[in-house]
């Protein structure tokens, strides 16, 4: 089993960073990572990729991921451009994105696909939390019950692990879990 996850977001958002996060909370599982972003010399703002493959065996692929079987869309300014974030993704794939509302024709395009669909609303769970929009952490909660790939408690150790700042890692945490319990099946 290989599982391959494509992040899509803009950078400074953390997008890198969500990756790293689920990769790391995989290897507490035992399981075998790659991860890595896919960004050049673009400013804060730009849209940019991160890539995570996910296997119970060692991993000999060591690129992008063209054909996902995951996307996760952390910035909803990025759900117009449906030829990107859909791009590869595997019929039957899951797609799990930051929006209120999904709207018909992204709705369209996921139903054409067979795309499982989930939605939360990791703006105001973000606003709330962080007082900024720092998806990347509600996102991970998100992704985590839709996928079902990683324990919760493994992303949370994964993040306590990363965030050394009880402060940082408490509101993670709270950020994670509300995503976890927020995050809807949309198809």
């Amino acid at each position: 089993m290989v599982y391959e996850v494509r992040w899509h977001g803009r950078g400074g958002q953390g997008v890198v960073t969500a990756s790293d996060l689920l990769a790391r909370a995989a290897v507490l599982e035992g399981k075998y990572v790659y991860h890595a972003p896919e960004f050049g010399p673009e400013r804060r703002g730009a849209p940019v990729r991160a890539y995570t493959r996910i296997s119970n065996e060692p991993i000999e692929q060591h690129f992008g991921i063209y054909n996902p079987d995951a996307v996760v869309v952390i910035d909803p300014s990025l759900l117009k451009l449906h030829d990107l974030i859909l791009s590869g993704i595997k019929p039957g794939g899951l797609l799990v994105v930051n929006a209120k509302t999904v709207d018909s024709d992204l709705l369209e395009r996921a139903k054409e696909l067979r795309l499982s669909l989930w939605s939360v609303d990791a703006y105001t769970i973000a606003m709330d939390i962080f007082g900024n929009p720092l998806y990347n952490t509600p996102m991970l909660g998100a992704f985590t019950r839709a996928a079902g790939l990683v324990k919760l408690e493994s992303v949370l150790s994964a993040v306590k692990e990363r965030f050394r700042s009880p402060v940082a890692f408490e509101r993670n945490a709270e950020a994670i879990k509300k995503a976890y319990e927020e995050v809807s099946k949309i198809v």
